[in-house]
């Protein structure tokens, strides 16, 4: 190898103070995630990414290449000194960013070509996802694939020229060689094309389109769109590899929660096969990010925060819509693997585990035969043996990913043992290999606490709450979210919070999401409105787009973008803007503002040119839109602008609705003294005798006579004559007023188990 010139020397391994002192702070236990060190265990490199707080650029910050993170510093120096900028967008448990790492960026002649020809840049994408967003697009038009790591060329302005994803070391090497002599020698046509791409993004992330209305047909096309995806063979909606897609199901849940069975089959069959495949983790709980064959036997071994998050909450509503136990289970699961292994101290979620352990991928969850016996009874090793078809020569590797080729009930009835009896003795070995587990190296965890993805969590911990019977989720649903209320500063919300330091002002999806997490709060626990409120006013004011409507990502302070973005699509999640609307429609039927549902319509309106082209692309969106046209599905409703809460439930043998109103609210009894008054009914198809609260007897401004009247709080019980399969629907008519008006009578229908 060459011996680097001295000047480059100095650039890669002089510290600055403030790097030095970071690194001395980090005390002597430290491990330097590097193979460049010195005699004495120290790091040879240290850049600036030791002073960030990101797990993922702490990773890099020990490379021999002289990283920058995003921001003026580095723009500057490229204009500074006529460089172009090399921008890498990855992730902490983003397996081929670690490959790029240790076969280009640890490579000291790599290094050597990017620091002397480039300025590099690392952005870790969740905490900053409006410049993933931007160069994501760019990308995707120049390689036509995207996925991390993330690799991009820009002039010092930011505007991309060349882009792609991974690369080998060696094309790598040549990629670099040749953008650094084509900036030399042929830079106009690089800046020429660097606009060119720069144009089609601005119009790709930032156009609104003209605005129409999105209704029935946009649903209804995007509903026919998915199902016509779906596998209805193994489940899915893709071929490998397989994604779980939770806005999709999400969408087609609540198109079955309004009658449409062929949704219903496919939601479940997907549900199902995941349940039953390698992609969840049998034996801890928990859903891998995808599967990378049909069969959803093999995963890619991360867990993110967001899919626990949004699988959840599909199979809590899946419970809700079936009944069936397999759907609370793995809920339940779910969730309690994110309490167990992804929860701080404090209450906040973790963001993600890595793929890798000990350098191998999926080593962590992996299985042989001799080691289930080594852990369990001959009889439990037998039935974990058969029941999850452990073999010798394994399925991966040459060792065994957990997955149920029968379904507990269908291995009950082959091999003659009762469900509930199969049922426990499986917890007892789940329990067992999951201790004999927890003794392994574990795959790295990024401990970072994004604010958006603990609102999706917060969001399904209060609705499991409800629906599953559990008040322990309540109670971590709100903890969690007085955490992230807690570190607020002077108002304003955070995105990233890591080692006792919150950084970053929130982007939009930080707020929709937080803001969707305290409305769902509000409805388990009847408080968290005001700061619900709040946080939207908040959204509004730094992210509304007054000339086109929607919402930007990112604040208008952030000039560095080519771009300031919308990305109204959803991703891996929902987008922002999708979420907003549900949050704007929650929040203007619990407060009777108006002005929350014309936003959500405007916001809709803006980008409905884009949902009628790709309508299931925007499968969140028009789930809000739904709710905007025919009310909220679910146990909870809300009336009278906000001033009446109703609640319906079973118990036992009974029908309970209860409803809460406002002080200074009322509805009319059962039996109005009046015959024009409309009266308070319950009524369903499986109710037999209706039993009625005794009414109060009052004399209103408005009304001379004396009326019978509800107010406060009030339960309705009918009886049911028979409980048949399925969901019960049951229908309530009230009419509520104030002492000065009436509303209009409203029915609320609720389909309950």
């Amino acid at each position: 190898m060459k011996k680097f010139p001295i000047l480059l020397i100095i650039l890669l391994f002089t510290i600055p103070a403030a790097q030095s002192e970071e690194l001395a702070a980090k005390g002597p236990n430290y491990q330097p995630r590097t193979e460049h060190l010195l005699s004495n265990g120290q790091p040879k490199f240290t850049n600036r990414l030791i002073l960030e707080s990101s797990p993922y650029l702490l990773q890099h910050a020990h490379n021999p290449v002289d990283w920058y993170p995003w921001g003026h510093e580095a723009f500057e120096k490229a204009r500074r000194e006529n460089k172009p900028i090399f921008l890498s967008i990855g992730y902490s448990t983003c397996h081929w960013c670690h490959v790029m790492e240790r076969e280009s960026f640890e490579n000291l002649a790599i290094a050597r070509l990017m620091n002397e020809h480039f300025v590099c840049i690392k952005v870790d994408r969740e905490r900053h996802p409006e410049v993933d967003k931007v160069y994501m697009t760019a990308v995707m038009m120049i390689a036509k694939h995207g996925g991390w790591p993330m690799s991009s060329f820009l002039t010092s302005d930011g505007k991309p020229f060349w882009g792609g994803t991974y690369f080998k070391p060696d094309t790598f090497t040549d990629l670099l060689k040749q953008v650094a002599q084509l900036w030399q020698q042929d830079r106009p046509k690089l800046i020429a094309q660097a606009n060119n791409i720069t144009n089609a993004v601005r119009q790709l992330t930032a156009a609104s389109g003209k605005a129409r209305q999105v209704g029935e047909n946009a649903i209804e096309q995007a509903v026919i769109n998915i199902l016509a995806r779906h596998d209805d063979f193994l489940g899915g909606f893709s071929h490998a590899p397989k994604f779980p897609n939770e806005n999709l199901l999400l969408l087609l849940l609540e198109s079955a929660q309004r009658g449409n069975k062929q949704a219903l089959a496919a939601a479940e069959k997907t549900l199902t096969a995941m349940a039953q495949g390698g992609i969840y983790d049998q034996i801890g709980g928990g859903f891998h990010r995808y599967a990378t064959d049909d069969h959803w036997l093999t995963p890619h071994f991360e867990k993110m925060l967001y899919n626990q998050a949004h699988l959840a909450r599909a199979y809590v509503i899946a419970y809700q819509l079936t009944g069936k136990a397999i759907y609370a289970t793995v809920a339940r699961q779910t969730l309690d693997y994110v309490l167990r292994e992804m929860t701080s101290s404090q209450g906040g979620f973790y963001s993600a585990t890595d793929a890798d352990s000990e350098g191998e991928e999926g080593l962590f969850f992996l299985w042989t035969p001799a080691q289930i016996r080594a852990v369990l009874n001959k009889k439990e090793a037998q039935l974990a043996l058969s029941l999850y078809d452990v073999t010798e020569d394994g399925n991966f590797e040459g060792k065994n990913i957990l997955y149920l080729p029968l379904s507990l009930e269908e291995y009950a009835k082959k091999h003659a043992i009762a469900v509930p009896e199969l049922i426990k003795k499986v917890e007892m070995i789940r329990k067992k290999l999951r201790r004999a587990r927890d003794k392994r190296e574990p795959p790295l965890r990024d401990d970072k606490i994004l604010t958006a993805w603990n609102g999706m969590m917060i969001t399904t911990l209060a609705q499991a709450a409800d629906i599953l019977g559990e008040p322990r989720y309540l109670v971590a649903a709100q903890t969690a979210a007085n955490f992230i209320w807690s570190k607020q500063g002077q108002g304003e919300l955070w995105r990233v919070y890591l080692h006792g330091k919150a950084s970053i002002s929130a982007h939009q999806n930080d707020y929709a999401y937080f803001a969707e997490a305290l409305l769902s709060l509000y409805d388990a626990s009847g408080v968290w409105l005001k700061r619900a409120k709040e946080i939207v006013e908040g959204m509004l004011t730094h992210f509304w787009d007054k000339e086109q409507s929607g919402f930007f990502m990112n604040r208008a302070d952030n000039t560095l973008l080519i771009v300031r973005p919308k990305s109204p699509a959803d991703s891996a999640i929902p987008s922002g803007n999708a979420v907003a609307v549900r949050v704007l429609a929650m929040l203007a039927t619990r407060t009777g503002e108006p002005r929350y549902r014309d936003k959500a319509n405007a916001t809709l309106n803006a980008f409905s040119e884009a949902i009628t082209r790709y309508p299931s692309g925007y499968a969140y969106m028009l789930l809000g839109a739904d709710e905007l046209l025919h009310g909220e599905l679910g146990m909870r409703r809300y009336g009278a602008r906000g001033a009446v809460k109703v609640t319906a439930k079973l118990e036992n043998n009974w029908i309970v609705v209860e409803l809460n109103m406002r002080e200074g609210w009322h509805i009319n009894a059962h039996q109005p003294l009046q015959k024009n008054l409309i009266a308070t009914r319950l009524d369903g198809e499986q109710l037999g005798q209706v039993f009625y609260p005794k009414p109060d007897y009052l004399r209103l401004s408005f009304q001379q006579s004396t009326l019978a009247l509800y107010q406060g709080k009030v339960r309705l019980r009918g009886n049911l004559i028979s409980q048949m399969p399925g969901a019960l629907s049951v229908k309530l008519q009230f009419q509520a007023c104030d002492d000065k008006r009436c509303l209009p009578p409203e029915e609320m229908v609720f389909k309950v188990r």
